[in-house]
């Protein structure tokens, strides 16, 4: 992957038993975006990370499952001189060559965070199953409710500058780590943007989440319980601070 001097951006991909797809995920990034292409391999028990080598991405192991987990593990990997970090998932359902909309509007000062809605984009018919559509707007709401800000979308698809990145002190090691980072966004007031991008059904293998619906009503789960967690956090907070006061 050939880089550019400018580039201060890097691409995360956290994945899991992607062997099928990785390869031609990784060979779909354009050059010169990337200062650097880091693939999260969390446990895989086949040959993804391998793959992923071959392509010239930097590997890291994450044994203990989990997206957030996996993000997590890859972020300490990330090299000097990187100010904007991107997520992907590894599977070819979102378009790499899509990252300059999400990067343009960090590099230029206009955002800090930028969201690749699948909501106001184009998904491919069957990308999105119901239950997920449905998640995705409970999920959504709760944060226009306990927050007073309305996103479209979870879109694990995102940029953010990585200094508001290291700011947010993440700390959710599974299904909620991308509404964790929006309501951190929000509680520090950070420029948002969202913008449109292509959503498409996954090119091969297995969906760990949306094919499955034990693993979907727990990330569902998970995603609400952190809404509630951090609200209740913030809260607490809150009223600690106002009886300081006195």
């Amino acid at each position: 992957m050939s880089q550019d001097s400018a580039t201060t951006a890097a691409l995360i991909i956290p994945a899991l038993n992607e062997e099928a797809v990785i390869g031609d995920m990784l060979r779909a990034i354009p050059p010169s975006i990337f200062l650097a292409v880091i693939v999260a391999d969390n446990g895989s028990t086949d040959h993804t990370a391998s793959i992923a080598r071959s392509c010239g991405a930097i590997v890291v192991q994450e044994p203990e499952r989990g997206y957030g987990a996996a993000c997590l593990r890859a972020i300490q990997a990330l090299p000097a001189g990187v100010e904007i970090v991107v997520f992907l998932q590894a599977d070819l359902s979102e378009d790499p060559a899509e990252a300059p909309l999400l990067i343009a509007p960090i590099q230029n000062g206009r955002a800090d965070l930028v969201i690749g809605s699948r909501t106001l984009g184009n998904a491919e018919p069957g990308a999105i199953l119901p239950h997920q559509a449905f998640g995705n707007w409970l999920a959504t709401a709760l944060i226009r409710l306990f927050y007073r800000y309305r996103y479209t979308d979870l879109g694990p698809f995102r940029a953010i500058r990585r200094s508001s990145l290291d700011a947010m002190n993440m700390q959710e090691r599974n299904y909620g780590w991308t509404i964790e980072m929006q309501i951190r966004a929000v509680e520090q007031r950070l420029r948002i943007m969202e913008v449109p991008v292509t959503y498409r059904v996954r090119a091969a293998g297995v969906n760990k989440v949306s094919g499955n619906l034990r693993a979907s009503v727990a990330a569902g789960i998970k995603i609400i319980s952190t809404v509630f967690r951090l609200w209740l956090s913030r809260r607490s907070a809150s009223r600690r601070g106002t009886q300081s006061l006195f």
